[in-house]
C-alpha cells in the first residue's frame, strides 16, 4: 500500500465558518454537513420547512470528529502533498523572471526542467527526488487487514524503499502479521504438489494450477514431487526379468535335483540321468543369458550377451541331439544281433556333447577376436533421442552363430520325429520332438521380429526368444517325467516302463 504519513490539519479548513465570510462559495453547504445545522446569515428569513435545525452560532469545526478531518489514514493526499513541495522546490530553483513577459508553455518548461533535479528531505525524513525516466522513489507500506473488536483494521508491517543509487530496503514484522488461519502460515494453493510416485491429472474446468494426484501405472515412476507425467522405470523392468529369471533357473536347478534324488529309479534311467542332469545345467545357463541384457551397454556385456547365449544353447541342443541319439540306437538295438547300443555308450555321448559345444566355443572366440560386439549410441531411431545399444559388430558372425544353433535343432527334430512311433509308454522321442518344434517355432520368427525391431525392443524379442525356447525345453522334456516322479510313483516301475513294449514282443 501507499505509504502512510500523519499530516498536520490544514488551520484554514479549521477555520472556516458562514459567519466570517458570508460569500464564500460553498461554504455554506460545507457548514451544514459538517456541523449539522442551518447558520442563520444577516437578512435571511428562517423556513419552518427547513431540514436541519438552525445553529446557535457558537458552533466551531475546532473539535469535529468528523472522517473529514482525519488525516492519520490518508495515504494517497502524502503523495499530493510531497508532488506539492516538489513543485515549490523546483519554483525556488528558477531565476528571477517576469511572469508577464514569457509565454505559459516556456514556464511549464523550464519547471518540468527543475523539477527533474529536485532532491531534498521532507519534515517526515524521506528523500524526494525523480530518476531518469522522471519516476519518484518507491515507497510502500506493508499492511495487513486484522479483525480488532469487530472492525478490520490496517495494521503496517513492514515497509519497502528506494534510494537514488537503485538500492532497496525491505523491512517485515513476521510476528505480527494475523493470517486467516491464525499464527500457521496459509498455503496458498489450488492443489498441494503431488508426492513421489505420482503424477499430476488435470481437473477439467479448473485452472491449472487445480489437479489430481494420481498414482504412477505399474512398471512406471515418478522420481520427483511434481511431476506431469511419469516414465518407463527401468528399476520396475529389471525387477521384472530378475524375478522371472530367478524363478525359472530356480525350477530347472530344483528338477536336476530331483533327477539326482531319483537318479536309481526306472524312469531317470530310462531318461539317460548324465545327458538329463547336463542338459538341465544348460537349460539353468540360459535363464541365466537374459541378465546380461539389462542395463547400460558396456564393452564386456555387450561381448558376453551374444556369445555366452550361443555357446549355452549349443550346449544345450547338444545334449538334446545326444538323447535323441540315445532313443533311437535303443530302438536299433531292439533288433536280434544289433550292436549299435554298444557304440553309443556313455564316453560317445560325452563326446557328442562336447564336441558339438566346441565347434560354438571356436565360432564365438574368432568373433571376438575378428571383429567383437561394442556398445554404440544410435541415432537413426529417433532425432531426439540417442539409444543405447549393443552393435554385434559382424552381423554375419551373429547368423553364422545362430544358424549353428538351428543345424542342430533341426537335426534333434528329425531324429525324434523318425523315432516318435517307438514303444510309447516312455517315449522321450516324442516328448523331443514337440520341445524341438517349439523351440523351432521361436526362433524362425525370432529372426524377422529381430531385424524389424528398432532399438531396445531388439533386446526385448531376444530375451523373449532365449526365455520361451528354454521354457519349451524344460516343461516339455521334464515335466512329464517330474509328473511320474512325484505325483505318480506308482508308474515309476520297471514293468511299468517296459510294458508296452513286452506286450508289442508278444
Amino acid at each position: 500500500s501507499l505509504t502512510l504519513v500523519h499530516l498536520p490539519r490544514i488551520p484554514y479548513v479549521l477555520h472556516i465558518s458562514p459567519y466570517t465570510d458570508p460569500s464564500a462559495a460553498f461554504v455554506k453547504d460545507f457548514w451544514e454537513i459538517m456541523v449539522g445545522c442551518r447558520p442563520v446569515l444577516p437578512g435571511e428569513h428562517t423556513s419552518s420547512e427547513a431540514a436541519n435545525e438552525i445553529c446557535t452560532g457558537n458552533e466551531t469545526l475546532m473539535n469535529s470528529q468528523d472522517v473529514f478531518f482525519n488525516v492519520t489514514q490518508l495515504r494517497v493526499s502524502y503523495n499530493v502533498y510531497t508532488a506539492v513541495y516538489a513543485i515549490a522546490h523546483a519554483l525556488h530553483q528558477l531565476p528571477c523572471l517576469n511572469i508577464s513577459e514569457i509565454q505559459p508553455k516556456e514556464v511549464r518548461n523550464k519547471v518540468t526542467a527543475h523539477l527533474q533535479k529536485v532532491n531534498f528531505t521532507n519534515q517526515f525524513g524521506d528523500n524526494v527526488f525523480f530518476d531518469e525516466n522522471g519516476n519518484p522513489p518507491a515507497s510502500y507500506d506493508i499492511i495487513n487487514w486484522q479483525l480488532r473488536d469487530g472492525q478490520v483494521q490496517h495494521v503496517t508491517l513492514g515497509h519497502f524503499a528506494s534510494a537514488a543509487n537503485g538500492d532497496y530496503k525491505l523491512s517485515i514484522q513476521d510476528e505480527d502479521i494475523v493470517w486467516r488461519t491464525g499464527k500457521m502460515v496459509p498455503s496458498s494453493v489450488c492443489s498441494n504438489v503431488c508426492p513421489v510416485g505420482t503424477r499430476k491429472a488435470q481437473i477439467k474446468g479448473k485452472p491449472t494450477c487445480c489437479f489430481d494426484c494420481i498414482p504412477c501405472a505399474d512398471g512406471t515412476i515418478a522420481n520427483s514431487t511434481g511431476r506431469p507425467t511419469c516414465i518407463k522405470s527401468m528399476y520396475a523392468t529389471l525387477k521384472q526379468t530378475y524375478t522371472i529369471n530367478i524363478i525359472w533357473s530356480s525350477l530347472s536347478l530344483a528338477t536336476m535335483m530331483v533327477f539326482i534324488q531319483y537318479r536309481e529309479t526306472p524312469v531317470v534311467k530310462a531318461s539317460n540321468s548324465e545327458l538329463s542332469c547336463f542338459l538341465l545345467f544348460s537349460l539353468f545357463l540360459c535363464f541365466l543369458c537374459p541378465l546380461t541384457f539389462i542395463g547400460r551397454p558396456t564393452v564386456w556385456t555387450c561381448m558376453l550377451r551374444h556369445t555366452a547365449f550361443g555357446v549355452t544353447f549349443a550346449f544345450c541342443i547338444s545334449c538334446v541331439l545326444g538323447k535323441t541319439i540315445v532313443v533311437v540306437t535303443a530302438f536299433k538295438a531292439s533288433f536280434p544281433g544289433s550292436k549299435v547300443a554298444g557304440k553309443f555308450g556313455p564316453t560317445q555321448q560325452r563326446i557328442i556333447v562336447g564336441s558339438c559345444t566346441f565347434i560354438q566355443i571356436v565360432i564365438c572366440i574368432l568373433w571376438l577376436k575378428l571383429n567383437p560386439p561394442f556398445p554404440d549410441m544410435v541415432f537413426r531411431y529417433s532425432n531426439k533421442k540417442i539409444v543405447l545399444e549393443c552393435n554385434t559388430g559382424s552381423e554375419t558372425a551373429f547368423y553364422v552363430v545362430l544358424g549353428y544353433i538351428g543345424i542342430l535343432a533341426i537335426i534333434c527334430l528329425v531324429l525324434a520325429f523318425l523315432a516318435r512311433k517307438l514303444p510309447n509308454n516312455f517315449n522321450e522321442a516324442k516328448f523331443i520332438t514337440f520341445s524341438m518344434l517349439i523351440f523351432c517355432a521361436v526362433w524362425i520368427t525370432f529372426i524377422p521380429a529381430y531385424v524389424s525391431s528398432p532399438g531396445k525392443f531388439t533386446v526385448a524379442v531376444e530375451t523373449f526368444a532365449i526365455l520361451s525356447s528354454a521354457f519349451g525345453l524344460l516343461i516339455c522334456i521334464f515335466a512329464p517325467k517330474c509328473y511320474i516322479i512325484l505325483i505318480r510313483p506308482e508308474k515309476n516301475t520297471k514293468k511299468h516302463v517296459t510294458a508296452k513294449n513286452l506286450s508289442k514282443r508278444i
